[in-house]
């Protein structure tokens, strides 16, 4: 259903979508189930949302798996969503490679256990240069961290002379960013039907559309997925200038 949907649009996919995962631990309460089976599910839409990218045509996704400030969170949750990420790369890994998708974990790696640390570096070294969905995802994240780390970078870079002020513009910016080389996004999905970015790609959404759905993260897949891009194929984008109509 949700191919044939997409195959009757005249509007293209959007080249980057990007996902906060939202209402996990939502969907476990309305079953009366521990919030680890919620973050399972989770993962379980994690995996068919992959998927349904790459048969969508959708070149580039990234998704807010673990945010800096879920630190906060109870130690036994924080513990069960590190476990998680171990097990999708461990069960995933090797479907995805096959597949041929790239995938890219962005965040700080500090508090990270060693052994997570070296299933980052393995999925970095074993998926580089794959050519078809490139997937980021984004792991003990923040965006105001990640901007301020660019700023620390850049201006490190000047104290040692190798880049001028007057050369620091929005693409050796972004270059900094630990995105660097990835098209900013064009739409922004939120499920559980929170309206708020929660610190996720603060620069790289400045012309972002966004489509914030009802369902819960564990029940999102292709479908949802095609009703939010059906939804940004409707929008008329004009990044700041006017459409061909002349409206403003």
């Amino acid at each position: 259903m949700a191919k044939a949907l997409m195959d009757g649009s005249s509007k293209a996919v959007p080249n980057h979508v990007a996902i906060i995962m939202d209402g996990n631990g939502r969907w476990a309460a309305a079953r009366h189930l521990p919030r680890l089976m919620g973050h399972r599910a989770g993962v379980a839409a994690v995996r068919e949302t992959v998927r349904a990218a790459n048969r969508l045509g959708v070149r580039y996704l990234t998704l807010f798996g673990f945010s800096s400030e879920n630190w906060k969170r109870p130690a036994a949750e924080v513990s069960d969503l590190m476990g998680l990420l171990r097990l999708y790369i461990r069960s995933d890994l090797e479907e995805l490679h096959a597949n041929g998708v790239e995938i890219r974990i962005i965040g700080a790696r500090q508090r990270l256990d060693p052994d997570i640390v070296g299933l980052i570096d393995e999925v970095h070294r074993r998926t580089a240069g794959n050519p078809n969905l490139k997937l980021t995802i984004a792991f003990n994240y923040g965006g105001q961290d990640e901007i301020l780390d660019a700023v620390r970078r850049i201006a490190e870079e000047v104290k040692a002379g190798r880049l001028q002020p007057e050369q620091v513009n929005r693409d050796v910016f972004a270059a900094h960013l630990a995105t660097a080389g990835i098209p900013d996004p064009d739409l922004v999905i939120r499920t559980s039907g929170e309206k708020r970015l929660s610190n996720f790609l603060l620069w790289q959404t400045a012309y972002a559309e966004f489509v914030f759905l009802d369902a819960l993260w564990p029940d999102f897949g292709e479908l949802q997925l095609s009703e939010a891009i059906r939804q940004y194929q409707a929008r008329d984008r004009r990044f700041g200038g006017r459409n061909v109509s002349g409206g403003e």
